[in-house]
């Protein structure tokens, strides 16, 4: 993750000035792509159930059953919750349409739909296994230093820096950055350098205590946004839920169709 963290530093100033440059074509290639990823994904974990202790494949996991708590009904159902309460994707504000239907679209903005099927799922994980109540232990995590070697610096290097780099170049700064003043026109426009920076030095300071790679991805930002988040609380909110739960792994693990 060392090495990894480079590669967001790599552009600096020069090269987020050069970011400005790419076509316009290209990144919205990249974001669509990128949607294309997680729907497939998020397709593959509702039709198989997923045992992340084991394997990822969905060609290893047993097909989905249609009926009960873990089933292809209620996920079908939470879909269908979630496009009614947050409509078909244009902006509720947006110009077009009577005012009743502007209305309706503002008050569905409003119901918090992916918190909803998200404690909706962790309500179901209670209810079927119980036991797990007696293996919470809530976060966070005690912090401590990781040894890494000159070893794992070369390992990280080749096998993930350099593989890493132009998705975490353009994904997680140019896309950002072009998506940011897409659905913020009226604010500042973000400049690639910081962004690449900000990403660089976050993983940077991680590594050492053993955190996972992390990124301003595009997609999470326009997941955030469609779901309610528009200010920094959002991600305040978030952070303060993944401390509070980030030791209990029984919850991140269970395998839920939601």
């Amino acid at each position: 993750m060392a090495s990894s963290a480079g590669d967001p530093l790599l552009p600096g100033e020069e090269g987020g000035r050069r970011c400005g440059f790419l076509p316009l074509p290209v990144v919205r290639g990249i974001q669509l792509s990128q949607g294309l990823s997680f729907a497939f994904t998020a397709v593959k974990y509702i039709r198989y159930s997923q045992d992340f202790s084991r394997s990822s494949s969905a060609s290893t996991s047993a097909p989905r059953s249609t009926l009960g708590l873990d089933g292809l009904a209620l996920a079908l159902v939470a879909l269908l919750f979630i496009i009614l309460a947050t409509g078909s994707g244009d902006d509720e504000d947006g110009v077009g349409g009577d005012g009743t239907n502007r209305r309706r679209r503002r008050a569905c903005s409003r119901v918090p739909a992916a918190l909803i099927v998200f404690a909706l799922g962790l309500l179901l994980c209670f209810v079927r296994d119980p036991s797990i109540v007696q293996g919470l232990r809530f976060g966070p995590a005690p912090l401590r230093l990781v040894k890494i070697t000159w070893d794992d610096c070369k390992t990280g290097f080749w096998e993930g820096a350099v593989p890493q780099l132009p998705l975490s170049v353009l994904n997680s700064v140019i896309a950002v950055c072009k998506l940011s003043s897409d659905l913020f026109p009226e604010r500042a426009e973000l400049s690639p350098a910081r962004v690449s920076i900000s990403v660089g030095l976050m993983n940077f300071v991680g590594c050492w205590f053993g955190a996972m790679p992390c990124c301003h991805g595009a997609g999470g930002l326009a997941g955030q946004y469609r779901f309610g988040g528009r200010s920094g609380a959002s991600v305040v909110f978030l952070a303060i839920s993944k401390l509070l739960l980030g030791n209990t792994s029984h919850i991140m693990f269970v395998s839920t169709s939601l």
